[in-house]
Order: C-alpha cells, then structure tokens, then sequence
C-alpha cells in the first residue's frame, strides 16, 4: 500500500467523531509514507482528510471535476489537483493512481465510489486491500445488508470478507496491509469508464 485512495463525504457530517477519524487517518497515511488519492475538495471530511495528511507532511493528490470545482470548493493547497471532465473520469483515475481504498462516511457519492471499486474487486480487475472506517458505527446497516446479501447467494463469501473494517484508523490501515494480495490472470488490465 503506497497509494492509499479515501473515499469520503463533501460534508462533515453531525457527529464530531467523522471528522477526527477523517484527520487521524489523512495523519496516520502520511506518517507511514502513503501518499493520498481523494476527491479534491476543501470541504467537509474530503478537506478534513486532506489537511491531516498534509500536516503530517503528506503528498496528497485530489481529482475533481471541472464542475465540481466550485461546489466542492476545489483544495489549492495540496500537492496535485488533477482536474477531470465527468464522475467517471473522475473514479477512473483515482483507480489508476491508486493501489488500495478506503471509504469513510459520506454519501451517495462516496457509495457509488466504493460500490464500483467492490464490483471491479469481484470481477477480478483488481485484488487492492479495501476498507471501511466504520466510525460511530455508521457503515453496521450496511454491512448488515452485505451479509444479507451473502446469506441468500447474492454475494460470494470471499468478495464480502476483502473489505476490512474497523473503527479505528490505525487499526483499518494495519488490517489492510496484511491482507493477501492474490494476482488474477488479468491483473494488470484495468477497467475503462
């Protein structure tokens, strides 16, 4: 894990615990000498995010799209901004630039992102660690339904067991670097948008 791609709200959320785990894990990425794939924004955990790992003296990357430059306040003080046309574009090259994810709390956005990341994972495009940050239990009804899912043959044990979890950073990071990385014979053939 060199490239560590966080997926996360252009909110902060209600409840203060988002935004410190957001801040300890931009930290805890740049302490271990990762550098941060994220959205770009300036607001809410993507900022939050952003500004911890470049505190700590992090190399931090954002992608945005031109459209969003505005509503997600674009982030000028990180180290690239990489400035696309779509959302696909978008979740395309945060792919290409990154080697592992995480998701923290956020919404239909962060949801889309990481759902294509866990699909391109059960297609076989890519076996990267995955996470979940599950701060103040906010991903349980959802991991409650990805059992469900399992449970009535809707999604195979192992694709539900590669998503890490926990509610600490260190923990989440620590979980993901020991997970086994399996080569799949079309490893290095990445899906297009």
């Amino acid at each position: 894990m060199k490239h560590v791609c966080v997926f996360c709200g252009a909110a902060p959320g209600n409840n203060s615990e988002f935004v410190l785990a957001a801040s300890r894990l931009g930290e805890l990425i740049a302490e271990k000498g990762m550098k941060l794939i994220y959205g770009g924004g300036r607001v809410g955990l993507m900022g939050v995010l952003a500004d911890g790992a470049l505190r700590a003296g992090g190399e931090v990357i954002g992608v945005i799209p031109s459209y969003l430059r505005t509503e997600e306040i674009a982030h000028t003080g990180i180290t690239e901004l990489i400035v696309v046309d779509t959302l696909a574009e978008r979740k395309q090259k945060m792919y290409e630039l990154s080697d592992s994810f995480i998701s923290l709390p956020g919404g239909l956005g962060t949801l889309d992102e990481m759902f294509e990341i866990l699909t391109w994972y059960q297609l076989g495009f890519h076996t990267y660690p995955m996470g979940l940050l599950n701060t103040a239990d906010f991903f349980d009804k959802l991991l409650e339904f990805l059992d469900l899912a399992g449970e009535n043959q809707f999604l195979r044990i192992n694709h539900r067991a590669a998503i890490a979890q926990s509610s600490d950073p260190e923990d989440l990071l620590t979980k993901m670097e020991a997970a086994p990385v399996e080569r799949v014979a079309w490893q290095s053939e990445r899906p297009t948008a």
